[in-house]
């Protein structure tokens, strides 16, 4: 075993916090400060702290697990494999490629999300293929690609932010959600910049805020257009800027002038002195930024939301300037890496269109198949699990659990228990790997070598430290397995770097362009932003290339350095637009999919608590996270409860038109009335997700997660 430290990255969210691990002599593993990575310079929240819990044979799989007389029972690898090989074999032959779906997941390292979209393409022959970063920052990408011509979360580093001038926070909980990067808030206000914080609570965030804005759930599009409107009443518009890096102000700026403020304040609740004076901390330093995160982005109207924010960088010439700009807060752990490879449903790997000629024949060629024989766009996330067990009738699912985390759960569960076939690879018996047919245990993060994108776009060696336990293997060797079982004997390694190292070639020239990358270099550096294309001389640079040659291991093969620095900030000269300007895009306000009634006279916006992650499968298992935070709860404003009758604690119903679910309610002063919040990590009668609304984005396909209607009922014990 080894003993010394291995410096490696958290498993959980985007931020990607650098640690070390060192195995104990007992079997268990340390986790110690890692102070060089400049990210989060030794700081870990709890989740960090105790990821290596989840390592422990006690909560995890370690065998296949096949179904027999309805339960699942131990099986060998060859067996369950061959299992999953002839279910989706026979699901094709009797109904076609596109009855076998495949549904990845953002904590999938870049080669995993990599493999997978080529093995449903190449292998299966499928259009059906997304992941559940769709239910991440899916708007807020189509928003930026519309505006910018390119989507990368943050196009400058966390760095910047306590540089600039103001910040305005929209929708996000960075203090129980990335509690290492509150730092860099605190940071910025010690540095004489101010923080605006948009949520309709008073999170823990917001208590750090300068100005704390409270908008209704669902309207922050009208907050953004108001402000804008007022930006140009007030003459605080940058005209050169405007003149000479942009196009269709004329168009935005009139959509934005029937915003009003008043009208404003009678749809968000947001009073006109506040509008006002948060326009003043925005426009009066020298350099600000906007910030996004789930809060604007899970809405039926998501990519209007976050195009109006980003027209209001635009307007006053607060994007691609130093120290200013417009960025989201991705939260899975490569919720960027996972979507710009080829697990997202119209897309190829190098963030490329699937529908574009030119990109279909750049991955075919490098796939080595016929550009002809690849399917074209599938559905999106939600729309693929709606279709399970009529349409999709056998799934294979990694690192995912939309029993737990889609929408309109109750329907999702439905649909996947009717499934001729469910095979899922996963680390734990999750709520979804509990209903499948086949379940394959996989290794872990401190277990497995592979590349993650940060939040930054800041590409990361997360390096192996132990060995997986006898009977678990990678997600890849689950792929190389199943390709060879259904007829494709090459293009299917199992060793990460030579997975990468095919990654490079297929996303070269490509707006997410890795190609200059190596795990030699990664192994050398904290991070490599893309894009980073290789010099030409360099080995590797571009497909056919001395890198294109068969065989010998792919470290071999590799360069020790590429040439390309990496790209830390975008847009500084130009917009990655034909013409190099960025693009205002007219938005009205307009509700919700589903405003309160008589019937339904409450809204419910979800989220999430700082000791459990996502749909909790993982951190559940984890003693001193569930202490923190045992199960789910309902908060509540006091006047909404005394209306209710329901005191701390008591049980109260929460009913939707999709569903109920009951949970202790949670009394406090820091929510609107008219809203009531939930967090979604738990299953059974307290899933918040089963009363969401899936209602979706036109653009981005992104479910509504952050309002719904919904009615209170007291539980009586």
């Amino acid at each position: 075993m080894q003993n010394s430290a291995t410096p490696t990255h958290c498993p959980y969210c985007a931020l990607q916090c650098g640690m070390n691990l060192t195995p104990a002599a007992d079997g268990t593993v340390e986790v110690t400060e890692r102070a060089d990575f400049p990210v989060n310079r030794g700081a870990l929240c709890g989740k960090g702290r105790t990821a290596p819990a989840v390592l422990s044979s006690r909560v995890r799989l370690t065998s296949p697990l096949v179904r027999s007389a309805g339960a699942l029972v131990p099986a060998s690898w060859d067996e369950a494999l061959d299992r999953i090989a002839e279910g989706l074999a026979r699901t094709r032959a009797e109904h076609g490629p596109d009855a076998v779906g495949v549904f990845g997941g953002g904590g999938l390292t870049n080669e995993k999300a990599y493999a997978l979209g080529k093995f449903a393409r190449v292998v299966l022959g499928t259009s059906q293929i997304d992941y559940n970063g769709r239910f991440c920052m899916s708007s807020a990408a189509a928003a930026g690609t519309k505006a910018f011509g390119l989507d990368r979360g943050l196009p400058f580093p966390l760095a910047d932010i306590p540089r600039t001038g103001c910040v305005i926070l929209v929708g996000s909980n960075l203090a129980e959600t990335m509690p290492p990067a509150l730092r860099y808030l605190t940071e910025l206000k010690d540095n004489g910049g101010t923080l605006i914080v948009v949520d309709p609570r008073r999170t823990r965030t917001a208590v750090q805020a300068d100005l704390h804005l409270a908008p209704r759930p669902g309207t922050d599009l009208a907050l953004a257009l108001g402000l804008l409107h007022l930006v140009v009443a007030e003459g605080r518009t940058d005209e050169a800027y405007i003149r000479e890096r942009t196009v269709g102000w004329e168009e935005a700026r009139a959509a934005a002038m029937a915003h009003w403020p008043e009208y404003v304040e009678r749809i968000t609740g947001v009073s006109v002195p506040q509008l006002r004076r948060a326009v003043r901390m925005f426009c009066e330093p020298e350099a600000a930024m906007v910030l996004t995160a789930r809060g604007p982005e899970q809405q039926s109207k998501g990519t209007d939301t976050v195009g109006a924010w980003i027209n209001l960088c635009l307007a006053t010439g607060r994007a691609g300037r130093p120290r200013s700009g417009y960025g989201c807060l991705t939260g899975q752990g490569n919720g960027q890496g996972g979507r710009e490879h080829g697990q997202k449903a119209d897309q190829l790997p190098g963030y490329r269109k699937l529908t574009d000629p030119a990109a279909r024949r750049h991955v075919a060629g490098v796939w080595g198949v016929d550009p002809d024989s690849l399917p074209g766009p599938g559905r999106s996330a939600y729309e693929l699990l709606d279709a399970l067990g009529t349409d999709i009738r056998s799934l294979l699912l990694m690192g995912s659990n939309p029993v737990v985390s889609a929408p309109r759960a109750a329907h999702v569960e439905e649909r996947v228990r009717s499934l001729d076939f469910l095979a899922v690879c996963d680390v734990v018996l999750s709520e979804t790997a509990a209903l499948a047919d086949v379940v394959l245990p996989v290794t872990q993060w401190a277990e497995e070598t592979g590349t993650m994108t940060s939040l930054e776009g800041r590409v990361l060696l997360r390096r192996r430290a132990i060995a997986p336990p006898e009977g678990v293997r990678s997600d890849l060797e689950v792929l190389h397995g199943l390709a060879a079982r259904l007829g494709v004997e090459k293009g299917f390694p199992a060793d990460p770097e030579e997975v990468f190292e095919e990654l490079r070639r297929a996303s070269a020239g490509g707006p997410a362009d890795y190609s200059g990358i190596t795990y030699r270099r990664l192994a050398e550096e904290n991070g490599v932003f893309w894009p980073c294309p290789a010099s030409p001389d360099a080995a590797g640079a571009a497909p056919g290339g001395p890198d294109a040659r068969p065989g010998g291991p792919a470290r071999d093969r590799a360069p020790a350095t590429a040439a390309h620095p990496g790209t830390p900030r975008l847009f500084l000269d130009r917009f990655a637009t034909e013409d190099g300007r960025a693009r205002f895009v007219p938005v009205a306000h307009r509700a919700a999919a589903e405003e309160p009634d008589e019937e339904y006279p409450v809204l419910l916006t979800t989220g999430r608590v700082v000791a459990q992650y996502q749909s909790g499968a993982q951190t559940r298992r984890v003693d001193e996270l569930n202490a923190a935070a045992p199960g789910p709860f309902v908060e509540l404003h006091p006047r909404l409860a005394a209306r209710l009758g329901a005191a701390e604690g008591d049980p109260v119903a929460v009913v939707s038109r999709r569903g109920r679910a009951v949970a202790p309610a949670r009394i406090t002063t820091a929510i609107r009335p008219d809203t009531v919040f939930m967090p979604f990590h738990w299953p059974g009668e307290g899933r918040a997700n089963t009363l969401t609304n899936p209602a979706l984005d036109p653009a981005s396909r992104m479910p509504e997660f952050k309002a719904c209607a919904v009615r209170l009922e007291a539980v009586r014990q």
